[in-house]
């Protein structure tokens, strides 16, 4: 049966190009390359549709639509998703989307650096191996501006866990280099896959910049949050009471580690403090963490009373993730998630230094952020969750 459908297909794109000519030629690649991705879906899943094997590692999970640009105009993949704890990508794509990944990056990054759009063309058709003109280049900053506001504003659902954290870039208000907090919100949905959920990039003060963030992703559709993970950012909790109350909070544990650093009287004392403060954290349950958190303050009562004040006050709210199954922990208990986020960024804007505007900012990091969110929402499970 199965070499009779992929037999079908070809005779259907060999049929195209007998009725159009070159012009059934880009229908004639879909069709070949659908069926391809289906062949090598079935070879990684180890199991052809609807069959039982014990061999099989995964299970076919429907499509996903990709539009890849190729000499022959736009082409419409339909890409197989796969679901379970295996990890798929069709190769027939892998060029194809590096090559719109590149022509992505490199007109937002034109936008930043000022480049004149005949000079980004030759990079362009170097990248892509495509013939585009400056004209060309143009519209596509254009349309390009229009899809990631879309993909900005796109409907969320419900998600499980919810990451937030904030860096900070150069821009240039009114001939003045301020610094402007961009936003990133990572969400873990109901089958342990990560998704980036949104960014935004204001001078706003901390506080209403938040709140205001939080509240879009909630008119955006999020709901049935059970756990949220950040650093103790400037205004986030007063933000996450007034938006998402009675939902659990983890303060990220390695920040809290080098936060406590600030209370040690001594240079010498550090070390210790700081295996002190990671023995709390590793805990076998919430019991044992709290007994070890109250031996750790006395220990430092008399010699820095400060900190074991401060360990008193701050390290609780790192204690939350005890709550979560224990396969969980250890990918809750901090914001290091979001930490190749962060080095990608970093990456793209130390080459700028410094933005022209807020816009500019949020431009970029807007492109880096989908194309790494693509590939989570279709690579491998990010939690293993239980049914």
């Amino acid at each position: 049966m199965t070499h009779q459908n992929e037999n079908s297909q070809n005779n259907t794109a060999v049929q195209h190009i007998l009725d159009n000519g070159l012009d059934g030629i880009g229908e004639a690649i879909r069709l070949v390359i659908d069926q391809a991705m289906k062949i090598e879906r079935s070879h990684v899943l180890q199991a052809q549709p609807h069959e039982r094997t014990e061999k099989r590692q995964g299970y076919a999970n429907g499509f996903k639509g990709k539009t890849v640009s190729t000499r022959m105009g736009d082409i419409r993949f339909s890409v197989p998703q796969v679901r379970g704890d295996v990890d798929f990508y069709p190769s027939a794509l892998e060029k194809g989307l590096r090559s719109e990944r590149a022509l992505k990056l490199a007109i937002a990054e034109m936008y930043v650096q000022g480049v004149s759009t005949r000079k980004v063309t030759a990079v362009l058709e170097q990248l892509c191996g495509l013939e585009i003109s400056s004209t060309q280049v143009s519209q596509a900053t254009a349309e390009m501006d229009l899809e990631l506001a879309k993909w900005r504003n796109r409907p969320l659902g419900q998600f499980k866990y919810l990451i937030v954290d904030a860096r900070y870039e150069k821009v240039r208000i009114d001939g003045t280099v301020r610094s402007c907090a961009v936003l990133i919100a990572l969400g873990v949905d109901a089958k342990g896959q990560r998704v980036v959920l949104g960014v935004s990039a204001k001078l706003s003060e901390a506080e209403i910049h938040w709140r205001d963030f939080l509240g879009s992703l909630q008119e955006r559709g999020l709901h049935g949050l059970e756990f949220i993970v950040s650093d103790h950012h400037a205004g986030l909790r007063a933000a996450l009471a007034a938006r998402l109350p009675g939902i659990p909070w983890q303060r990220c544990q390695f920040h809290l580690q080098q936060n406590a650093m600030a209370h040690v009287p001594k240079v010498h004392m550090r070390e210790e403090v700081a295996a002190d403060i990671r023995a709390i954290f590793h805990a076998a349950d919430l019991a044992e963490a709290q007994r070890r958190l109250q031996s750790v303050a006395q220990k430092y009562r008399e010699s820095a009373p400060k900190l074991a004040q401060w360990i008193e006050a701050n390290a609780p709210e790192a204690l939350t993730v005890f709550n979560l199954p224990e396969t969980h922990r250890k990918k809750l208990r901090t914001t290091n998630s979001l930490e190749r986020l962060n080095k990608e960024i970093k990456r793209r804007t130390r080459v700028a230094t410094l933005f022209p505007n807020e816009k500019s900012l949020e431009r970029l990091v807007t492109a880096l952020l989908s194309e790494i969110s693509d590939e989570w929402e279709t690579g491998k499970t990010y939690l293993t969750m239980k049914n």
